[in-house]
């Protein structure tokens, strides 16, 4: 019985709260399909993102500090807390300030930056992977597969190689892209605990509205 009690343990990601800022190995850039998420979630919670004055499309969900295996949480840092300003001056790619802050907590604080060094390099990050413009010209609901979402990112972005960008699916949705990047933002293959795709034959994308 304790060789399969320690078998399953083992076999688990390594899930951290509270660790040192700095210890990670590489970060993961997650791009959430807002239209989605939307459809999914947001539009319950009655969220400003959701507001057909918005046209976001994929916005950054957060850049997440790494290890092979698992990922850090809710790091110890010394370093202060953004201001309103700064996770405000995020909405324009994160689509919340809430989102922005929250990000920080769970993830920022595990960089081992300041908040806005943090920001900066998230927007960076953002800034340096190349969003396939096809989804944006949606003019319905399509089902497709999975694999289609992270061809289109492959072909936009001729460094990444297929070992370092994932797609997540949710509900039926295509959820996120995820790509896997080195503390200077090159890209790097994921862990496997990261690169698990979505199957999905039939995901839905929804429109921008």
């Amino acid at each position: 019985m304790r060789w399969l009690v320690f078998w399953v343990l083992s076999a688990l990601p390594a899930l951290a709260e509270g660790e040192k800022a700095g210890e990670f190995d590489y970060y993961v850039l997650s791009l959430s399909w807002s239209p989605n998420w939307c459809a999914t979630e947001g539009d319950a919670r009655g969220s400003d993102q959701c507001d057909p004055r918005h046209d976001y499309g994929w916005i950054l969900h957060g850049l997440w500090p790494q290890f092979h295996r698992g990922w850090p949480s809710y790091c110890r840092t010394p370093e202060a807390p953004p201001s309103r300003r700064m996770t405000r001056e995020m909405e324009d790619i994160q689509a919340s300030s809430g989102l922005a802050w929250h990000q920080w907590k769970k993830h920022g604080t595990c960089s081992g930056l300041s908040a806005a060094d943090y920001f900066t390099l998230s927007r960076r990050a953002y800034e340096e992977v190349t969003r396939p413009e096809v989804f944006r010209k949606l003019d319905r609901s399509v089902k497709l597969p999975a694999s289609v979402v992270e061809e289109a990112f492959l072909k936009a972005n001729l460094a990444l190689e297929r070992d370092m960008v994932t797609v997540t699916c949710r509900d039926g949705h295509i959820e996120e892209v995820r790509v896997c990047l080195s503390r200077d933002l090159d890209p790097v293959p994921c862990g496997a605990d990261v690169i698990r795709d979505c199957r999905a034959k039939d995901a839905v994308l929804d429109p921008i509205r």
